[in-house]
This record gives structure tokens, C-alpha cells and sequence, in this order.
């Protein structure tokens, strides 16, 4: 099993968060499919508080695995970004906003691309977060530092989840549960959010 805290240089700013903490003033917005992603959001939720958000496509992924990665591939080849059922009303009133996502094709998600290329983050601070299986987050922070150029990017937080391709899906789950609660509560201390 693999817990880490990513450290990336280009990826995060300096310092600590620094703004006071009000529920009224955090989101937490994750895409997922096998609920790990979700897992670890709900973990932030009781940590912080904060507004929980799930993204949902316009048009579901098919539910067979290898379609869904046929189509992820596509998309990422031809930059498509994908329409959400999603909108969160006054986004404006958050500071602070969580993102989180699997790693797709060793990157972000295009749901989550297209929810970071419609939604101004600019002046925010943003925490992202991820869960993935067992390959790390692969060019997925990156690309959030990249879609989101005018906002404070902390250091993110990255685990590994389940393993869709050999079955293990929901794995964040009881006494795994509990190290990753530890490992987040860490990680939120570290960056300055606890």
C-alpha cells in the first residue's frame, strides 16, 4: 500500500495556508468513480468542515472498464473536455477549494479538466488531492497548476486507492480507512488547514 504526502516544488506555493478557516469559506470538490476519491473527501469534510461537492458529466462514462479507458484515452488525444451536469452556484464566496481526482491515464481526469477550465479560481487558495493505484498522481498536479495559474496552489495530497483493473475497487475502507484519516490530518496540519 502507498501513502504519500507529494511534495512538488513547481506545484505548490510557499507557505502555509493562512487565511482563518470558516465553513462558510471552503469547498471540496472531487471527481470519482470507485468512491476512494470520495472517501478521502469526506475525510477532509470532517476535518475542516466546508461545502462537499461530487462532479457529474452531462453524459455518464460507460460502466465496463476498458470502455472507460478507450474513451479517456480519446479524450486526452484530442483535449476534449467533457460537458458537467455540475455547477456549483456563488463559487465566488470560497477561498479556499479543495480538488480532487483520480489519476486517469497517469493525469487528471477531463471531468475535472473541464470543472478547472470553466470555473475562475483566481485569488484562491487550492488544495488538491488524489487517490490513485499504486502509480501516483502522475502529471495530475501539474495540470492543476496549470489550469488554475492565478491561484494559490498548495502542496497536495496523494494515496493509493483501489485497482480497477484488477478488481479492488473501494479500498479506502475500515482500518485503511483510519491510516488515511492520519495521513490527511498530517498533511491539512503540515499545510497549515488544522
Amino acid at each position: 500500500m502507498i501513502f504519500s504526502v507529494c511534495t512538488n516544488p513547481e506545484t505548490e506555493n510557499s507557505g502555509r495556508v493562512a487565511k482563518t478557516l470558516k465553513q462558510d469559506n471552503i469547498l471540496i470538490v472531487y471527481w470519482t468513480r470507485t468512491n476512494n476519491t470520495k472517501a478521502v473527501a469526506e475525510i477532509i469534510q470532517r476535518k475542516v468542515s466546508g461545502k462537499l461537492v461530487a462532479l457529474e458529466k452531462k453524459n455518464p462514462y460507460p460502466e465496463n472498464y476498458q470502455k472507460i479507458v478507450a474513451q479517456v484515452d480519446r479524450e486526452n488525444e484530442e483535449g476534449y473536455l467533457p460537458p458537467l451536469k455540475t455547477n456549483i452556484k456563488e463559487l465566488g464566496k470560497y477561498d479556499i477549494v479543495f480538488i480532487g481526482f483520480p489519476t486517469w491515464d497517469m493525469q487528471m481526469p477531463p471531468p475535472m479538466k473541464s470543472f478547472l477550465t470553466e470555473n475562475n479560481l483566481s485569488g484562491k487558495t487550492v488544495i488538491p488531492f488524489n487517490t490513485n493505484a499504486g502509480f501516483g498522481v502522475g502529471e495530475g498536479f501539474e495540470q492543476l497548476k496549470d489550469l488554475c495559474p492565478e491561484s494559490k496552489v498548495q502542496k497536495g495530497f496523494s494515496v493509493e486507492g483501489g485497482y480497477e483493473k484488477k478488481g479492488v475497487f473501494l479500498a479506502i475502507k475500515g482500518e485503511r480507512e483510519e491510516k488515511v484519516t492520519q495521513l490527511v490530518d498530517k498533511w491539512l496540519r503540515e499545510i497549515g488547514v488544522l
